[in-house]
Parts: C-alpha cells; structure tokens; sequence
C-alpha cells in the first residue's frame, strides 16, 4: 500500500533525429548567414546587416534555403548515432541496474558517432556543395533542386566512391562530437541531479547540453581545422598526417583557431537538440512503470 508507482519514460530510437531536425531548423538561417560572410569578396557587412540584406533581396525564406539537406543530413547522420547511443546505452542500463561508467559512455558514443558520421556522409557532401553553390558564380551553380536530387545527381554522374568522399573525416568528427555531446551530456546530467539542487526539469537540460555543447567545440575543434585546410588545399598537403605536422608547427593553439564561432554555432545547436529530445521523452516517449 505504501508502494506509489513511478512512471518513467524512455526514449524512441528516432527521437534523436528528430529533435536535430529541430534544432537544425532554428540554427539553419545562422549557418546560411554565415556561409554568406564568409563569401562576400570584400567584408562590408556584419552578421545583422547581412540577414537583413539576404531578407530584403530574396525574401524571409532564403534564410532557409538549402535546409533540405541540412535536414536530410540530420535525419541519417544524427539518428544514427542517437539510435545506436541511447538503444545500447538503455538495453545496458536495464540488466546492469545503475547508470554506465563514464568509459563506457565515451566508448559508445564515439561508435554511434563513427557510424552515423559514415552514413551521413553523403548528405553532409550534398550539403557543403549545396551552401558553397551560392558562392559561385551563376554559369558555375551546380543547381541541385533539393538534397534528394543532389544524391542522385553525384552518384549518376560521379559514382558511389564520390559520395563517400571525405568519409574518414566525417566518420572521426561524427565520433568526437557524440563523445562531445552525448557521453558528456548523460554525464553532466547525472553530476547535476547528484547534487541534489536541481530535478530533471529544463534547467538541468539546459546546464547539461550546453557544458556538453562545450565539450564537442573543444573536441572537435582540431579536427575542424585539419578538414578545413584540407578542403581548401592547393594541394600542398599530402594527406592528412601531413597536413596535421604542418598545422602543428603553427603551435597548439593553430588547432584551436575559431573556437568561439564555431561554439557560437555548436553550443545552440547542441542546447537545442536535447531541450526537443527531453521534450519528446516526456511526452511521446516509452512509458516504463516501476
């Protein structure tokens, strides 16, 4: 009689795809603009000043032009590696009672991250050739109609090798960033609701997802780096390890160039994710009576 139920609620293997999606839809128009500053041959306008000119110009809805592959992205790279974490993560956390150990945390999400950065590689191709289309000039635009078009089109006209270019890069990203954001936020989790101040409400998502947000920038960060000097190589690197002495001799800190923006760009981004995700679990989520 003394005996009250607790309901306690469980995540769907595909609530993590779409919570991404919704944080990509509200972190899309930041990327946009930013593919726009970083493309303007000579800097006239600041971030405020480009929105509004890309609103004035194009209208409220090319601040979402190319989403189809940012979603389209999200929905294989990031359910991916949100199935594989949080399905092995609670089959584990069931028979072993108690919350896994940090390690393993860490070992999980870099594979759930290898993984979905893999097969997320070609919707993440389609999406940089999508943001760089507008950068060229009109005779050069490869003019995708949408992400879907975009796969097609390169493996009609570059084969199935061309669309898993880049997938070494993608798939170690993918495993820093699911270390970063998803093992640090369990863990960040667990430490804030140990202490007893905080329940499981939005406050504590909100602190945990941005001390994870944080982590993935920093984890993240070098590997950015590499991929962008390798992208934007003139073929002076010769692969990867090359590049990475090369970057080296510039100091440590040469890794960490653009932090901030890129925690600018990541940290909302990670906020964002978990904040829909807990919102999924409490309302659509598995219903476990204890």
């Amino acid at each position: 009689a003394g005996h009250t139920m607790t309901e306690k609620r469980m995540s769907r293997w595909y609530f993590g795809g779409l919570a991404s999606c919704g944080a990509a839809c509200c972190t899309h128009p930041l990327d946009l603009i930013k593919v726009h500053l970083q493309t303007q041959q000579e800097v006239k306008k600041r971030m405020i000043g480009m929105a509004v000119h890309v609103v004035k110009n194009d209208g409220v809805l090319a601040l979402y032009s190319g989403l189809s592959a940012s979603l389209c992205r999200q929905m294989s790279y990031s359910l991916t590696r949100f199935a594989i974490y949080e399905t092995v993560r609670d089959m584990l956390g069931s028979t072993n009672q108690g919350p896994m150990p940090f390690y393993q945390k860490v070992l999980l999400g870099a594979f759930g991250g290898f993984t979905g950065g893999f097969v997320g590689t070609p919707a993440d191709m389609v999406n940089v050739r999508m943001q760089n289309d507008m950068k060229l000039p009109p005779e050069l635009r490869r003019n995708y109609k949408h992400a879907i078009d975009g796969l097609f089109r390169v493996f009609r006209e570059e084969g199935i090798r061309k669309l898993f270019s880049g997938a070494s890069m993608a798939s170690s990203r993918g495993a820093m960033v699911t270390v970063g954001q998803l093992a640090c936020y369990d863990q960040a989790k667990q430490l804030v609701l140990g202490t007893g101040m905080m329940g499981d409400n939005i406050f504590t998502h909100f602190l945990s997802s941005f001390i994870a947000g944080g982590c993935a920038t920093f984890l993240c960060q070098p590997l950015d780096v590499l991929k962008t000097r390798l992208m934007n190589s003139k073929g002076e690197y010769t692969g990867v390890i090359h590049c990475l002495r090369e970057t080296a001799k510039l100091g440590p800190l040469a890794f960490y160039k653009g932090l901030v923006p890129a925690g600018i760009r990541l940290i909302p981004h990670t906020v964002l994710t978990f904040i829909f995700l807990e919102q999924l679990k409490k309302y659509f989520g598995i219903r476990i009576i204890s």
